[in-house]
């Protein structure tokens, strides 16, 4: 074969593929990323600044970590409603216990125990007792969002402690420490997806339960396990949360769970179970942070971001149609 002859064939096979719905579905994440950053620099010239860029990363990194917890519990056929009330769960057990004088490390400890605490008990009545994952983590929205009222009294607590105001403003570069330990999660998470059995289990649970079960995989410990991950991600993700608003709120932010099912939506993960990627759900996060940044900076009313994340989110999942 010529150069030239194996250079047509290799333009017939990209022409092949960009009329080919299923690549658009692959990289709809990547794609629209580079397009809004194309888009808003060209309308705006600070939206590529560095102050910029570190703003997003750091308001993304909080997003990645609960969409990371929210991949795992995707990848086996299950939903979970509760993240965003988990993790305003696990901020207020986080105040309560730095206002009763545990100190920064307990009180990092008890956030992160009560959002696995949390997860844990979805998982469990979900595996066990054989109920649709989408009563049960509902139900626990419900419940963490009560509880956390309850036990703050409807308060915020303020938190004013040297080592969280490190964690929220310092970092290296454009890249605060929140959005390094966002990294660290993305990773990890890749790894055990990926590069271990438990990951194989995990796929293998959402593709088909049954075929499953009857390889010998324990499909209820798995769905109790990827429920008690998105648990203590939301729990982590808690900790940041204090960090970078100061307080320990009540109020749940229901943003945060529509846009960790629309970041996993975006980055290519099957809704049906079996199919999973940590690096989709990450760039999907980054859209959604770049796109109503974007718009802030543009002056877009924040009544009508919602809207454009909406759209963007069912453009998306039309497009997980043609997925291969």
């Amino acid at each position: 074969m010529t150069t030239a002859t194996a250079a047509g064939s290799g333009t017939q096979a990209w022409a092949g593929r960009l009329r080919d719905a299923g690549f658009w579905a692959e990289w709809a994440a990547a794609i629209g990323l580079v397009l809004l950053i194309i888009i808003f620099q060209s309308l705006n010239s600070t939206f590529l600044s560095s102050g910029n860029i570190a703003s997003m990363l750091v308001a993304a990194a909080i997003l990645v970590i609960l969409a990371v917890g929210q991949t795992f519990v995707i990848a086996t056929g299950g939903i979970d409603l509760s993240v965003a009330s988990v993790m305003t769960f696990g901020a207020v057990a986080f105040g309560q216990a730095y206002a009763a004088g545990w100190g920064l490390a307990l009180s990092c400890g008890v956030a992160v125990v009560a959002g696995t605490a949390a997860g844990a008990i979805n998982g469990i009545i979900i595996a066990r007792g054989r109920i649709t994952d989408f009563i049960v983590t509902l139900g626990m929205l419900s419940a963490a969002s009560g509880a956390a009222l309850i036990f703050a009294d409807g308060k915020p607590v303020t938190v004013i402690d040297t080592t969280l105001l490190r964690l929220s403003t310092g970092g290296i570069g454009v890249f605060g420490w929140t959005v390094i330990i966002a990294a660290v999660v993305a990773l990890i998470a890749h790894g055990a997806l990926f590069w271990t059995r438990f990951g194989t289990h995990v796929l293998a649970t959402g593709g088909s339960s049954e075929a499953a079960t009857a390889t010998g995989i324990s499909t209820a410990r798995i769905k109790i396990a990827v429920y008690t991950i998105a648990g203590l991600l939301a729990g982590l993700g808690a900790i940041l949360l204090v960090a970078r608003v100061g307080a320990a709120e009540p109020a749940s932010n229901t943003s945060f769970l529509l846009n960790s099912v629309a970041a996993v939506v975006l980055g290519g993960v099957s809704l049906l179970g079996g199919r999973a990627t940590i690096v989709g759900p990450v760039i999907g996060a980054l859209l959604l942070t770049a796109l109503t940044n974007g718009l802030t900076l543009l002056g877009v009313s924040q009544f009508y971001q919602p809207l454009a994340v909406g759209i963007v989110v069912v453009l998306a999942a039309f497009l997980t149609r043609f997925q291969k």
